[in-house]
């Protein structure tokens, strides 16, 4: 493979800290590199230096004649005053751009829904992004280098960015380089890892999980070292005392032992004590949605949700973009009050809410860290029974990654990420039973990620995430729900299922759009016997569907309530459910393409 970029013996050093001494790494054709490390170890300064972004304080790095490298930095730059067109094409003339398959490819993935027209100021963060990210692939790049890429795209733009990523950059063809926190976006992208940590890039082969497999083989290669070291005295007596050592071949250490080393590890969550102490602690009744819809100024964001939240279930909620996600959470927190049906709340609910911003912290910003702690209880309890751990505010710091210096620091002078995870820790010192997630990996490195994913693991209580990041979403939750044309929906196949519903969608849309001739334009998709037929269909549908939904909330009810010893006859339950909630899943997809085709 050809040798695109170099960089030779990297220092870079801050007035207080050495970040780099003496890195040298190449990245060559089809290479896609994952850049991974904790906040503050010099990710997005290793990514700037490589780009030609920032010069190193020594070594250098060496570009091959020709190669064009392209950079997307966290923050997007540009003339608020020029139009989204602008911005992407330049002054291109149109047959050029529109006749380029790749470019109509990007402007069709990331800004169907922005309008080409409008001046990029007047554009959500989000849609910013996109148009970021859209001018740098509608560029000729050999080498991109993309810094937090995902940052405010929802799970359709992430998968769409995957896909395009692979198909623009196989093997053999250009280089990438992303920082970024979001580790399946990493598995789904990239062929190697580097792990910034210490001053030094360590490589590993693969995406985000092969990186932690081998990084559990190379911590445990470490403690064997280190209890080698401690026990060498004691060894050399024994050999000592069997006479001259018997010939030993140094022991192998492969990946497999890695997977050995894992395969004791329990499951990760005692979903049946979680829910007993969820029962013990919040009762049978949490939140029920009863046909409970919202409208603003007259128009309908969600319509007629039926949910009855269960105590200790673990739900995500994914939906597009102003699909209702915010309005669904405001339901439960009792923030947003239903326009149609009604809400009703189990007398010892109290839910608490994470939010996407930090401004729960206000009236903290001038107190030290341990001042805040000073206020709160004493002790919090995780797990339940014999796993039960008692952890004070300090010990719940230390676990989302404080040390005891930060414990002195103000508030105001924590970074984006240690204000998050102080944000949720005086949430869950607040003893909520039901906790709303909005957006909680916003600031956080993969590793706190984990940590938080571990401290979510015994939490007891009601659960419910909104978030783009696909990973942590399908790590902490049981299953998945989606907003679709403002009904809320199971998802049995999660977030697969839901992508694949999206897809349906746009394409009835899209034959629906494409198929009026010129002379019959505005007429319906249907008419006569047909619409009638398709007509007669939708409303057999819609009442068969009536009955499912109320199927499901039976067997939720009899699955509460049965014996959770009785491994046989709960088993016996999921399997009607998943039945039920199949047939649901295709008439529903039935249903849209219908109602796509009456008009």
């Amino acid at each position: 493979m050809a040798h695109l970029l170099g960089a030779e013996a990297l220092g870079l050093e801050y007035p207080t800290t050495k970040v780099f001494d003496s890195v040298s790494l190449g990245v060559n054709e089809g290479d896609r590199i994952g850049i991974v490390g904790r906040n503050g170890d010099g990710k997005s300064s290793l990514l700037a230096m490589l780009a030609g972004r920032r010069e190193p304080d020594s070594g250098r790095v060496t570009v091959r004649g020709g190669v064009r490298v392209g950079v997307l930095d966290q923050a997007d730059v540009f003339d608020g005053d020029q139009t989204v067109g602008d911005v992407v094409v330049g002054d291109r003339p149109e047959h050029e751009w529109a006749s380029d398959p790749r470019i109509r490819d990007v402007i069709a993935g990331l800004l169907g829904d922005v309008d080409w027209n409008a001046p990029v100021k007047s554009l959500s963060g989000g849609q910013r992004r996109r148009v970021s990210l859209a001018r740098l692939l509608a560029g000729d790049h050999d080498i991109l280098a993309l810094d937090e890429p995902t940052n405010h795209l929802d799970v359709e733009a992430i998968t769409w960015l995957a896909e395009h990523l692979k198909k623009r950059w196989p093997p053999n063809a250009g280089g990438l380089l992303v920082v970024t926190h979001d580790r399946w976006f990493l598995d789904e992208v990239c062929t190697t890892t580097w792990e910034v940590h210490d001053r030094i890039v360590e490589p590993f082969e693969g995406g985000y999980a092969a990186y932690i497999l081998q990084r559990v083989e190379r911590d445990r290669q470490a403690a064997a070292i280190e209890a080698r070291r401690q026990n060498l005295a004691r060894k050399e007596l024994a050999w000592l005392r069997r006479g001259a050592p018997a010939r030993t071949s140094k022991p192998k250490f492969r990946v497999d032992a890695a997977n050995a080393l894992i395969a004791d590890v329990p499951q990760i969550r005692d979903n049946v004590a979680l829910q007993s102490l969820a029962v013990a602690r919040l009762g049978k009744d949490v939140v029920d949605l009863l046909d409970a819809s919202v409208s603003y100024d007259g128009r309908e964001v969600l319509h007629d949700v039926e949910w009855r939240l269960a105590p200790g279930e673990r739900t995500g909620i994914l939906g597009a973009n102003g699909a209702g996600k915010s309005t669904l959470l405001g339901l439960i927190a009792g923030t947003v009050e239903p326009t149609g049906g009604r809400v009703k709340r189990g007398k010892t609910v109290k839910v608490a809410t994470l939010t996407q911003r930090l401004d729960d912290l206000d009236p903290f910003l001038d107190d030290p860290v341990r001042v805040v702690l000073a206020d709160l209880r004493s002790t919090y309890t995780f797990g339940s029974g014999s796993k039960a751990q008692e952890l004070s505010p300090s010990q719940l710091l230390e676990r989302l990654g404080f040390d005891g210096a930060q414990l002195s620091t103000p508030v105001r002078d924590l970074s984006g990420g240690q204000k998050r995870r102080l944000q949720l820790l005086l949430i869950l010192l607040d003893a909520p039973n039901v906790l709303i997630l909005d957006e909680p990996t916003n600031d956080l490195d993969t590793d706190m990620l984990a940590a938080l994913e571990d401290l979510l693991d015994s939490w007891p209580g009601t659960l419910i995430v909104v978030s783009h990041d696909r990973y942590f979403l399908e790590r902490v939750t049981d299953q998945q729900y989606g907003i679709l044309h403002r009904r809320l929906r199971h998802l049995p196949g999660g977030v697969d299922e839901f992508l694949r519903l999206r897809r349906a969608e746009a394409s009835a849309s899209e034959s629906v759009v494409a198929s009026p001739k010129p002379d019959t334009a505005g007429a319906p998709a249907l008419s006569g016997a047909d619409r009638r037929a398709a007509e007669k269909e939708a409303s057999s549908i819609e009442r068969r569907l009536d009955k499912l939904g109320v199927e499901v909330e039976r067997l939720h009810q009899r699955m509460a309530e049965h014996d959770q010893s009785d491994h046989t006859g709960l088993h016996e339950l999921a399997g009607s459910l998943r039945a039920v909630e199949v047939e649901t899943a295709e008439l529903e997809e039935r249903w849209l393409e219908l109602s796509e085709l009456i008009g």
